[in-house]
Formats: C-alpha cells, structure tokens, sequence
C-alpha cells in the first residue's frame, strides 16, 4: 500500500481533536487533550503521544472519564487549593490546575495545589514549559497505578510517579527536567511491545521479580527504579504529596486505565510554583541562567562526548526538527488511528506530511 506513516504534526493534532470531538467531547476539551498528545511525541517522549488515544476514547466510551465534569476548587487559601478533578480528563484538570497556580503565585510570591480524582494527565513537560512562557519556576508531580515495586519486593505497588521541574532562560534553552521515577517509563515498553522489540537489560523483571529483556514479560512484571532504593524513596514521597495529601488515590488505590473498568483512576498531581520577580527582576535571572548554562557547556568533555546538554535540550531540539520534517508513527498505531478515523468518518492520510509544502517556518514555538 505505501502506507505513510509520518504525519504533520498540526493536523495531526486536529485529526485526534476531531476525533474525541466525533466522541461527543466538547471542542475546547478536544483541543486542550490532542495539544498535551502531540506536545509530548513533538518532544520525543511517544509513550505519552497520539499512542494514547485510543486508550482516552475506550475510556470515554466506557464512562471511566466524565468529559463533561466541573473541575472544583474544594478548598483555598492565598497561596493554595485543592482541586478536584471529578475524574474529567487529566489533561483538562493539570491545565486548570496550573492556571490557578501561576495566578495565585503571580499574587503572593509562591503558591502550592494539590489535585485529587484526576487521570493520567500527559508529560510534566507540557505544563513545565506553560509556566517557563510566564516566567514562572514550576515542580510538578504526579502519582500513577502501580507498575513498580518498593526495593526488596517483586510486586507493582507503586507508580512510575513522575517528576518535572521548568526553569527559565534568557537565549538559552530552558531548564526542563521531566522524569519518570523508574529506570524508564512503562509507556516506552509499551512502545516496544507494540514494535515487538526487546528492551534493554535493567529495565525490568517479570512476574516472578526476574530481570528480562522481554517487553511482554516487563508488562507482566514490573520496571525497577531509577537508582534502586533511591528511585523508589523518591517515587514514595511524590505518592505521599499528590496522593496521600490530596485525598486522591496512593498505592495500590490508584487504578490502572488499562485494565480496571470499574473504577475511575483517581491519580493526584502537586503543582509549586514560584514568581521569580520576588527574588530578582526576571531579566537579571534570565542573564545568571544564561551565564550557567553556557559555563555548563563549556565544561572540559570526556572522550567521545561532542557536546554537553542540559535537560530538555534533546527534546527542544526534537521537537524542532519533528515540526520541519514530521512524526513518525509506528504502524501499529497508525493502523488504530485508522481504525478510529474510519468509525468516526475521519481519514487520517489527510494529515500525511509532505516536505515539498513544508518550510522553515515550521521551526516557530519551539518552546511552545
């Protein structure tokens, strides 16, 4: 057939709009869920891309997200709240939750809220780089189902609970660091399962807490932590703020969108976020980042190292070159996007990518 499999990435993003449209989602839900989508394969991180759509559709159809919930504010203070996301998508409840804080921390200095009956709600990156656009430092957090185990025991009991921290720069990059608390993702085994590739030893055990290269048996078992006991404290203490504070699920509560049909997920986020201008006019630290990060990169290199980067550098540049020369979708998931399209009366070749009607200026909002 001949069958493309890079796709434009801005009608990519309208092709997966359009499809929850299709699902009765209202428009501007539609357009917040497929930006969080293609935001994260523009960056590289594909286990957290258009891959997910046909999870978030399944969901929808099966009444495990409530697209039209009101996402509460159920209790506040100046510099805090608590939100309840009425387990609307995640997506839609982290963008309110950010907006909030960034307003409260625009008025007092710094604000901190805590989210609770949320789902899983995309790359800390995608909310990372809103706030860096305000010139904001943001941390975020976010518990998950459980998929690793505490050190010393062989049974998922926590999640891969992620981390990401976004800080502002002047010319440079911006600091974007956006990590999983395990050695890697589950969504990237899921990615290899669905390319039927092995992956890398370290990864993983299976169900019997042995260490396999199998993507399948990894998906069975559990990942490891980064770091060992360390991954897993860290992991445990992000439980503990976006789960355990918030009321929303923590451990073994929080359910898995995979596989319990029964139950919404209840995932809980943490959001800080900090006004920079409290502690120095935002131009004079954009000048102190710069300074840091080109003092970083001039740093003597170790042999074969051709260049040191900062976080998030690899993905902004990505996220570049993907904007001039399109994404590249396994066929997999091409092959489900299709499967969808047509039930909805979509055509997904529609958003084919063809280099001779793109340009250069497909490099603009590279921090987008």
């Amino acid at each position: 057939m001949g069958l493309s499999t890079r796709y434009d990435w801005e009608k990519l993003q309208q092709f997966c709009a359009s499809i929850f449209t299709k699902a009765g989602v209202d428009k501007e839900v539609s357009s917040v869920v497929a930006d969080s989508l293609i935001q994260a394969d523009l960056r590289g991180v594909d286990s957290h891309g258009v891959v997910r759509t046909s999870i978030y559709l399944k969901r929808i159809e099966q009444n495990m997200i409530e697209p039209d919930a009101e996402v509460k504010v159920e209790q506040e203070s100046d510099a805090t709240a608590l939100i309840n996301g009425n387990n609307h998508f995640g997506s839609v409840v982290g963008t309110k939750a950010l907006e909030i804080t960034l307003a409260k921390a625009k008025e007092k200095g710094a604000a901190i809220v805590g989210v609770k009956g949320s789902n899983h709600f995309g790359t800390g990156a995608y909310y990372a780089l809103k706030a860096i656009e305000q010139d904001m430092i943001l941390l975020v957090v976010s518990n998950a189902s459980q998929t690793m185990p505490p050190t010393g025991g062989i049974r998922p009991f926590l999640g891969t609970n992620p981390l990401a921290v976004g800080v502002p720069s002047g010319k440079e990059v911006p600091f974007i660091l956006d990590m999983a608390t395990s050695v890697v993702a589950r969504g990237k085994i899921i990615v290899a399962s669905q390319k039927g590739e092995d992956i890398p030893e370290g990864w993983a055990v299976d169900k019997d807490g042995r260490p396999t290269t199998d993507a399948e048996e990894a998906l069975e078992g559990s990942v490891l932590p980064l770091g060992g006991p360390k991954g897993y404290a860290i992991s445990m203490f992000i439980d503990i703020l976006a789960g355990v504070l918030t009321g929303a699920g923590f451990g073994r509560y929080v359910n898995n969108m995979y596989e319990n049909w029964e139950q919404p997920q209840n995932v809980g986020h943490f959001f800080i976020a900090v006004d920079i201008n409290r502690f120095m006019p935002i131009e004079t630290f954009k000048e102190r980042m710069d300074l840091y990060i080109q003092d970083i990169k001039a740093e003597p290199r170790a042999e074969g190292v051709q260049e040191i980067l900062i976080p998030g550098e690899i993905e902004s540049r990505r996220m570049a070159e993907r904007k001039r020369k399109g994404i590249d979708l396994p066929l997999k998931v091409v092959n489900e996007l299709n499967e969808i399209g047509e039930r909805y009366g979509l055509n997904l070749s529609d958003a084919t990518f063809h280099a001779e009607n793109n340009n250069e200026e497909a490099c603009h909002h590279v921090n987008q």
